[in-house]
């Protein structure tokens, strides 16, 4: 068979050919990569690869050699490499994820509850604000496109004969003859613009689901047994109800903010002039937009999911009809726009820059109530499973999806105000049209100050590595005394700075933290600065001290231009990371974190990969158990160990029984566990640990993502967590290892003699029901506990 061939292998036969039984059952080793992807070449260590099952997005493949009548090897068993990288990436089209980024942090922030048992009640408020916050980021992004196409291009621009005929493309605006003179025929041909990024949202929603999460998780009865994690309940992978729902919800609420931007420009005309518009055609059309809008409210809020059963009911018809509804609305309301009304001319700003302020405003009240609601949950937590930041997670991170969503639709407002008519943007009322709306001239403004404060805390930061690795570094050869040789000054420098810049990861609460208590004061200084001054910043500054005015320019222009560099930044970078490897892991930890969790509070975030990678692992686990009884030993790296063990949880307990986990560099209590504590908190890990007893975790301290997971012990019952491994495995250099060796970090784990020691004794329980085996793997020599790096633990800060 020549590798890359794609047809399927039978399974290992527990019989050996001469049809007498094996001396020992089969094993199996499932390899699940981390963030990044890895080959199944690369983790097989062979170049000829074979497909046991899936497809070219994700599936499972085998060394070429692995026969079925392979010998049995308690060290070497079958390896099996599931991929799922190109569940993430693939082509540079899909560097257009990126901008999509602030539905995702919305979505990642309805998983970030705390884990407070009980409190339905709160549970279901948290889940409502979260969703409305959600709502409006889709509102605040059509917005903008109104704000470009029926705001700058339509109203503006194509009102001033001068700003048409120096753009090429709009000279025809200009023109006095053929109809476009007349504000509304203009603003309905610019609609499309906005309506068609609504109906491709819509469309990506409906098409990656298909794609990405349709996978049907793997029907395992739990006769008398109680789901122990909310991840092990049925239909956690499988939202179909809610994202049907919520991508009615938000197409409607699309097209509704497109039907009230063409209603708040024709309404005030033919109430203030009159004319063959009757004004109470308007006022019925408004009526029903406002309707509109009450049931997109009432649909997003008071629909969630359902995990308990699989979601498969069908959507009700009205949830159907919702958008074909709006639709129609917004056909009469650009019928009504387009209604010649003689001596209508636009001026100034459209009328419908108000829901900037509006939008802003009401965000900050949602995460404000968010935040009560959660601080209220958390205080209701035992003190051993709280989460990061006081249980304010969630409503941090909701917060700080606001802000970038406000960044992202600015930047591409005021980069094309100042393309369409330079120095639209700086002049703000004075230039040559009257520009974008006057909050995102003072949201511009306040973006340096949070930069800087960025900026100080990583500088911060470096200075505290530098001065603990220094302090640190004399430590170093004390981890390896089995090795005589002199102290090297600089490499102990390196192996300390790495231990000291991984330690950085257990600060991330803290930065978080303060950049959004900064973000709400400066978003506050921004709606308040515009609403009550009405100028722009530089201007409300004039009579300020000069230190203060000159800084309110400077800030001004350079927040419009880092609005428009941080969206062009944020496309290329996700076009190098599709690309080049290296770019892809050091995005990808973010990215991968977010697209992990299912669509459950925005149905435009990007798709989640887990939905088809955790029942497409569960399933293999499962059918492999029930073909040949045999032992498996599930090893995930990275996010890789975060969909074994959701996978894991998705088992019934004959198969768990079966089953064993290998977890190194592994994200579960570092990262999952603190941000997402009601999903993996430290309840949550121990009841893993008692459903999968033959559990063992691998770590560095110069990792800066994996760590301990803090569970098991006593009883009997080996911890979870081997000591940590020598990191690099040679201070120096030997007769067998003449080179110096690599800081490996978050790689080469399997590459440790620890990775087979464990595998080997995890096969031998399992042989024993789980037993631990006497004289098993012990824990490695430690070489970060002895430079005195203390072992990360929870923090609340």
């Amino acid at each position: 068979m020549t590798a890359g061939s794609t047809s399927t292998p039978r399974e290992p036969d527990p019989r050996t050919a001469e049809g007498t039984e094996a001396t020992a059952e089969p094993a199996m080793e499932l390899l699940v990569h981390g963030v990044g992807g890895a080959t199944p070449q690369d983790m097989l260590e062979d170049p000829r690869t074979v497909r046991v099952t899936g497809d070219g997005t994700a599936g499972i493949r085998r060394r070429t050699d692995d026969a079925p009548d392979r010998p049995l090897d308690e060290r070497r068993p079958v390896r099996e490499a599931y991929s799922w990288s190109n569940l993430t990436s693939g082509n540079g089209a899909r560097a257009l994820w990126l901008l999509l980024l602030p539905f995702m942090i919305a979505n990642v922030a309805h998983w970030m509850r705390p884990a407070a048992r009980g409190r339905r009640r709160a549970h279901e408020l948290f889940d409502r604000l979260v969703r409305l916050i959600a709502l409006s980021l889709t509102v605040l992004l059509v917005s903008g496109a109104c704000a470009v196409s029926l705001d700058l291009v339509a109203w503006q621009c194509g009102g001033d004969p001068a700003c048409a005929r120096n753009t090429s493309w709009l000279a025809f605006m200009a023109a006095e003859e053929g109809g476009w003179e007349h504000p509304g025929r203009r603003m309905v041909l610019a609609a499309v613009l906005p309506v068609s990024l609504t109906m491709l949202l819509f469309w990506l929603s409906r098409r990656t689901w298909s794609a990405y999460e349709s996978a049907s998780p793997p029907v395992r009865a739990r006769t008398g047994e109680q789901a122990s994690a909310l991840l092990s309940l049925p239909g956690f992978w499988y939202g179909r109800g809610i994202v049907s729902r919520l991508r009615a919800a938000h197409t409607a609420a699309g097209l509704l903010t497109v039907t009230v931007a063409l209603l708040t420009a024709a309404g005030p005309h033919d109430r203030e002039a009159g004319g063959p518009v009757p004004a109470l055609l308007g006022g019925l059309l408004t009526g029903l937009a406002a309707a509109g809008g009450l049931a997109v409210i009432v649909l997003v809020t008071r629909h969630g999911r359902t995990e308990t059963e699989m979601d498969e009911k069908p959507v009700p018809r009205p949830v159907r009809l919702l958008p074909w509804g709006a639709g129609g609305l917004l056909v009469l309301s650009a019928v009504y726009a387009a209604w010649e009304r003689p001596g209508w001319e636009s001026s100034g700003q459209l009328p419908a820059g108000w829901i900037f302020p509006f939008i802003s405003v009401l965000q900050g009240v949602l995460v404000v109530v968010l935040a009560l609601t959660a601080h209220r949950m958390h205080r209701s937590v035992p003190a051993g499973e709280r989460g990061a930041l006081a249980g304010l997670g969630g409503a941090a991170v909701a917060l700080l999806g606001c802000a970038l969503g406000g960044v992202l639709t600015g930047g591409v407002v005021q980069r094309f105000a100042d393309w369409l008519a330079p120095g639209a943007v700086a002049g703000g009322l004075d230039g040559p049209i009257p520009g974008p709306p006057l909050l995102l001239s003072w949201q511009a403004a306040a973006l340096p100050s949070l930069l800087g404060v960025a900026l100080v805390a990583g500088l911060l930061a470096a200075v505290g590595v530098y001065r603990r690795s220094r302090k640190r570094a004399p430590l170093v050869p004390d981890a390896y005394p089995d090795e005589n040789c002199e102290p090297h000054p600089e490499r102990s420098i390196r192996i300390a700075s790495a231990v000291e810049r991984a330690a950085l990861t257990d600060a991330a609460p803290r930065l978080v933290g303060w950049m959004t208590a900064v973000a709400l004061v400066l978003g506050v200084v921004a709606v308040t600065g515009s609403q009550l001054t009405g100028r722009t910043p530089g201007a409300a500054a004039e009579q300020a001290p000069a230190l203060l005015a000159a800084y309110a320019d400077v800030s001004q222009a350079l927040g419009s231009w880092l609005m428009g560099i941080g969206v062009v930044v944020m496309v290329a970078m996700g076009r190098r990371a599709y690309r080049d490897a290296s770019a892809r892991r050091t995005i990808g930890i973010i990215w991968d974190v977010g697209t992990f969790w299912p669509r459950a509070a925005h149905p435009f975030a990007p798709p989640c990969y887990a939905e088809r990678a955790v029942p497409d692992l569960s399933w293999r686990m499962g059918t492999w158990v029930d073909a040949t009884g045999g032992r498996v030993v599930i090893s995930g790296h990275s996010q890789g160990s975060v969909l074994a063990a959701a996978a894991v949880w998705q088992l019934d307990a004959p198969t768990r029984s079966r089953i064993a986990l290998l977890t190194y560099g592994s994200p579960l209590e570092r990262l999952y566990s603190r941000w997402f504590p009601a999903y993996f908190g430290p309840r949550a890990l121990a009841s893993l640990h008692r459903d999968v007893p033959c559990w063992r975790n691998l770590w560095r301290a110069t990792d800066p993502i994996g760590g301990p997971v803090g569970v098991g012990g006593g009883s009997g019952v080996p911890p979870v967590d081997r000591e940590p491994l020598r990191d690099p495995l040679n201070y120096g250099r030997n007769l067998m290892r003449p080179l110096p060796e690599p800081i490996l970090g978050h790689g080469g784990y399997t590459s440790d003699p620890a990775y087979e020691e464990e595998r080997a004794a995890l096969l031998r329980r399992l042989a024993r029901g789980g037993v631990p085996v006497p004289g098993q793997a012990g824990p490695a020599g430690g070489g970060p506990a002895a430079v005195n790096h203390p072992q990360p633990g929870r923090s609340s800060a």
